[in-house]
């Protein structure tokens, strides 16, 4: 994996192309989400359950970006900065800076825990 692979990779997520952001992902990829009941969030497994989860984020959220995503490399691992920004269901906005930490298994991403800022949403409308 190198800093290429993870410029493709954020630039498939941002266009949502599931097929290309899959392409990067290893059969077995456990996925820990920013949000859930436990410590880690929520573990999503397999490869099917995790695309699926992404569909369901840009289908919530359509205009959802990762931003100017920055990528470290050491050994069996990528940590990777961004800013989310997204549009809610309820018209308010989010714009929360995250890191995630990638580990690679035969060239593809096995794991993936996403961290991100607890911001509160604001109003996109400019108060007068």
């Amino acid at each position: 994996m190198t800093d290429q692979d993870m410029q493709a990779l954020f630039a498939a997520f941002n266009r949502h192309d599931i097929d290309a952001v899959m392409s990067h992902f290893h059969d077995d990829i456990v996925f820990e989400t920013v949000a859930g009941a436990e410590t880690y969030g929520t573990r999503i497994t397999g490869k099917l359950a995790v695309g699926e989860q992404f569909e369901n984020t840009w289908g919530t959220m359509p205009d959802v970006q990762w931003r100017n995503g920055k990528h470290f490399f050491v050994d069996d691992k990528v940590v990777s900065e961004s800013t989310f920004v997204a549009t809610l269901p309820d018209g308010k906005r989010v714009h929360a800076d995250g890191v995630d930490i990638f580990t690679l298994r035969d060239g593809k991403i096995v794991g993936k825990q996403a961290f991100r800022k607890q911001r509160p949403p604001f109003d996109p409308t400019p108060q007068v």
